[in-house]
């Protein structure tokens, strides 16, 4: 009781000492240090990446002195050099874009279909098949590379180094991306939407074109984004499948330049694949928790299977 003759008792002052010997002990258990791990690893990781952009808007001819900012010049305002008007950089930049388009146009529908096989095999070999379809994930691109190189030169001896072999190499690699990120959503939504599609007189094809593929869509167009970013920055598996120039992609381009003295527009070039990437993975995060807003919501399972029985499946 504090009063008149009572004064209120003073908390003792803690002393600047105590707190830092407070902080470092750490008694509430908090992750600091994995939290300045992640940071220390983000940061090491993208300054590099942060300097190669940086020089892309340098104002002078270097890649190492820093002289002025240009926020177009090496992109289009340099009307000899810059990526816009150089003739070879162009087209690095279109073949780039060209065997994304393709694998991610051909890869996408195989994965979906493998992934659905996959998942709904019941027999001795689905586990070491879901091994295979995953072994390019775990296996060294070099050896990928070097591999798919030696089938194209001496057993498809038809398939001559260019475009074509290209385009098969990244979707042979790229497939295992879209097999794991579509089996993970036959996993989360499970089987019961199928198994109620069939009670309500649903033939299998029908189950898989008005129930599944509609549940499947947020996997799809992420792994569509995916397969695009993969491809548009591979470089071991298009190198080794090239037919020279005419076949040079972006990274291509990047590595023969880096090994003369390199312009600025070449990191132009290479901070357009950044970005290009940056957007093609961001609309993957975007569109899948988009598409899967609210499927996590209580008695949502519920809801949609009973909801089914408005779908005619006659």
């Amino acid at each position: 009781m504090s009063g008149p003759g009572n004064p209120r008792p003073q908390r003792p002052l803690t002393s600047i000492g105590a707190r830092l010997r407070t902080l470092v002990a750490n008694p509430w258990g908090r992750p600091r240090w994995l939290v300045v791990i992640t940071w220390a690893y983000m940061v090491w990781s993208i300054v590099p990446v942060l300097i190669a952009i940086q020089f892309s808007f340098n104002d002078g001819r270097s890649i190492a002195v820093w002289q002025g900012f240009n926020a177009t010049r090496w992109y289009w305002g340099d009307h000899v050099n810059s990526v816009w008007h150089d003739p070879t950089l162009q087209h690095a930049l279109i073949q780039s874009l060209k065997l994304a388009g393709l694998d991610m146009l051909i890869a996408t529908p195989i994965g979906v279909l493998l992934a659905i096989g996959l998942a709904r095999w019941r027999g001795y070999g689905g586990r070491p098949a879901n091994f295979l379809m995953l072994f390019p994930l775990v296996t060294p691109e070099i050896v990928m590379g070097v591999s798919l190189y030696l089938v194209f030169q001496y057993v498809f001896v038809f398939v001559h180094p260019s475009t074509t072999a290209q385009v098969l190499g990244q979707v042979t690699f790229s497939i295992s991306y879209v097999v794991d990120v579509v089996s993970g959503r036959l996993l989360s939504i499970g089987r019961q939407y199928e198994e109620a599609a069939a009670d309500l007189g649903a033939s299998t094809w029908e189950s898989l074109r008005l129930v599944l593929m509609p549940l499947l869509l947020p996997s799809i167009l992420a792994s569509m984004m995916i397969v695009f970013a993969v491809s548009i920055d591979n470089f071991v598996i298009t190198q080794w499948l090239s037919c020279g120039a005419g076949c040079d992609t972006i990274p291509i381009k990047v590595y023969n330049a880096s090994r003369a003295a390199p312009l600025p527009s070449i990191n132009a070039l290479a901070a357009i694949m950044v970005y290009l990437t940056l957007v093609a993975v961001g609309a993957a995060y975007l569109l899948y928790r988009l598409l899967t807003r609210g499927e996590h919501g209580k008695g949502s399972t519920h809801t949609d299977i009973a909801s089914m029985g408005s779908i005619d499946f006659n």
